[in-house]
């Protein structure tokens, strides 16, 4: 009898480059590439545990670096991803579009393989111990402060710069948004951190002249370098952030989150109201608002604003992130004020690393930023306050020059 024949599997289909960009999400299908694997994700987004928006961003693009980045447990993760799966891309078409370079993104793939074996994505849990205690510490002091020292005027504003280092937000809520601004940081339309462009900043060169040949004028841009002292940095956490929150966990169904703001809500009026009276603690409650929205602007800001702002150019990964963020040089201090925000650049790159890690890696991506010609930028901390007013007002002055050009 003659040997029975195999069994074949299906045929895989094969796609282009064409084909994907067609499904970005304008109309009703999204797919995105991941190691030459076509995903549609167009019914999938809603259920995307890091929500719909980040994923939505890479529609139609190569996405294996951010999904790289963004996932631990990426066995795991491909275990699901496999009812998505419809394709892979044809074997003449290269591994990812012609807009990113190639060659950079496999050095940055090899740097990123050196550094799990170097063990840098691991946490030292002593570390994040002692970062606890010393918040809980700092929260201690607040109230100890008042307690020991009475509610005059100095004991009151200590304490309320004390509460102010120790203050956070619902995880859902800042996942929700940071996950987006990684992502595509600094990509109009796509990054939620730049989204006060055009209503209330004209931000960027690239933009702020396109807004100008628009001839639109939500706001005196060319004065926004002043205004910004004014509806910035006091303004953003009392008179927005707060309530978007409730909000947000609200209509998300966030129950846990939301019983978690219940109980800081209520330890705080238990503990300071006492000492205060209810005008007092509402007094103490807003001056710590107005100090955290004060710290949380200029340190998250400082990084970016001063940067390349625009339209999404689907550049590669190591590109995108570094076009859009800076550094400010490493000091005790700087990692302890900025919460090692400071190294913006390391924090992009390897968003899932521990923050402990950022001053080993540096060395290994400014050697990949000389080699490739990319400018690594690390500045003073009152610099890289500076020249968030300083971009105001030269994107603001890019803005009127386009707008008054006939």
């Amino acid at each position: 009898m003659a040997p029975e024949t195999p069994a074949q599997g299906p045929t895989p289909r094969y796609f282009t480059w064409d084909e994907v960009a067609q499904r970005s999400g304008r109309g009703k299908e999204q797919w995105l590439v991941i190691d030459r694997k076509v995903y549609n994700i167009s019914e999938f987004t809603r259920r995307h545990p890091g929500g719909s928006r980040v994923i939505s961003h890479y529609a139609g693009q190569d996405a294996t670096d951010p999904f790289v980045a963004f996932h631990i447990n990426k066995s795991l993760v491909r275990k699901y991803m496999n009812s998505l799966l419809i394709g892979e891309l044809s074997p003449e078409q290269p591994s990812f579009e012609p807009t990113k370079n190639k060659e950079l993104t496999d050095e940055f793939r090899e740097l990123r393989a050196t550094v799990e074996q170097m063990g840098l994505m691991k946490p030292n849990h002593v570390f994040f111990l002692l970062y606890l205690l010393h918040i809980l510490l700092l929260d201690v002091a607040a109230w100890l402060t008042l307690w020991v020292f009475g509610t005059s005027f100095v004991p009151f504003l200590l304490c309320a710069v004390l509460l102010s280092t120790v203050q956070g937000a619902p995880a859902s809520w800042w996942n929700h948004l940071h996950f987006q601004h990684h992502a595509k940081p600094n990509c109009f339309r796509k990054d939620p951190d730049i989204n006060m462009h055009p209503f209330f900043f004209a931000l960027g060169k690239i933009l702020s002249v396109e807004l100008g040949k628009q001839k639109k004028k939500y706001m005196p841009y060319n004065h926004q370098h002043k205004y910004f002292f004014l509806i910035g940095p006091p303004a953003l956490l009392p008179l927005y952030f707060q309530w978007y929150i409730f909000y947000f966990v609200i209509q998300r169904k966030k129950w846990v989150d939301l019983a978690w703001m219940v109980t800081f809500y209520v330890r705080i009026v238990l503990t300071y109201v006492p000492l205060l009276g209810l005008k007092g603690f509402l007094g103490l409650f807003f001056m710590v608002r107005f100090l955290e929205s004060n710290w949380f602007v200029w340190v998250t800001q400082m990084n970016h604003i001063p940067m390349h702002i625009d339209h999404d150019q689907n550049k590669d990964w190591f590109s995108t992130q570094l076009q859009a963020t800076c550094n400010v040089h490493k000091s005790a201090f700087n990692d302890w004020f900025s919460g090692h925000l400071n190294f913006q650049i390391e924090h992009h790159l390897f968003p899932t690393m521990p923050r402990h890690n950022y001053h080993k890696v540096a060395p290994l991506v400014q050697s990949l930023c000389a080699k490739h010609g990319i400018q690594y930028q690390s500045k003073p901390l009152l610099s890289a306050f500076a020249d968030i007013v300083y971009s105001l007002k030269e994107s603001g002055q890019l803005w009127l020059d386009a707008y008054l050009q006939q």
